[in-house]
């Protein structure tokens, strides 16, 4: 039963790294890259997100629980893993701890992002352009978000693989190592576009 159960938990938290929280993932970059456009693009896509209806509610199903469990679960996970890096150094070994480390990361890093944006504009603080750059105004910040945002897109392009392969998308030696090439564009493409939107607001 319990076995059962740990299945179960895990394809969850599998499918919900990818869908909905990989969808968001791209969409929030996407929304951010609007930044390289100058501040008014990027308060108007901002503005756009915030003016979605029924935006609170889907905001908790969509992204705040679905995060909530995966992370909790995740970090579940990581410490149940057994790597076997210094034993068989094998790039798919690496790529597991890879993960659990990028997941750890990931988790601290969104927990802050959260705090520094979505809390502080329950207290009134407008999220927009002039935020972000405020945030950014330290180059402390700035290293910390290149690592927080590239750790979080390792961690969605790395697991989108795992996933293909736990859910049978992927089963042929061959098939899963040509989609490590398709993920490893997947992380190129979006930390170029992470990074731009970061140096977008300095």
């Amino acid at each position: 039963m319990a076995a059962s159960r740990d299945y179960v938990n895990r394809k969850l938290h599998s499918l919900l790294g990818v869908i909905p929280l990989g969808v968001f993932l791209i969409q929030h970059l996407t929304v951010n890259h609007f930044a390289t456009r100058g501040a008014e693009a990027f308060n108007a896509a901002a503005h756009f997100m915030e003016t979605l209806p029924f935006r609170y509610v889907l905001e908790t199903l969509v992204i705040f629980l679905p995060l909530l469990f995966h992370g909790i679960y995740g970090v579940y996970i990581s410490f149940q893993a057994k790597n076997n890096v210094s034993r068989y150094g094998y790039f798919r070994n690496f790529m597991f701890l890879l993960q659990r480390i990028t997941g750890i990361i990931a988790l601290i890093f969104i927990t802050w992002h959260v705090w520094q944006t979505r809390v502080q504009a329950q207290f009134g603080a407008d999220v927009n352009y002039d935020m972000m750059a405020n945030i950014l105004a330290s180059p402390i910040a700035v290293v910390l978000y290149l690592i927080g945002v590239i750790s979080v897109i390792f961690h969605f392009s790395n697991g989108l693989w795992s996933f293909f392969v736990s859910w049978g998308l992927t089963v042929t030696p061959r098939s899963q190592k040509l989609f490590s090439y398709v993920t490893m564009a997947i992380f190129v493409a979006l930390s170029i576009v992470g990074i731009r939107a970061i140096f977008a607001f300095i």
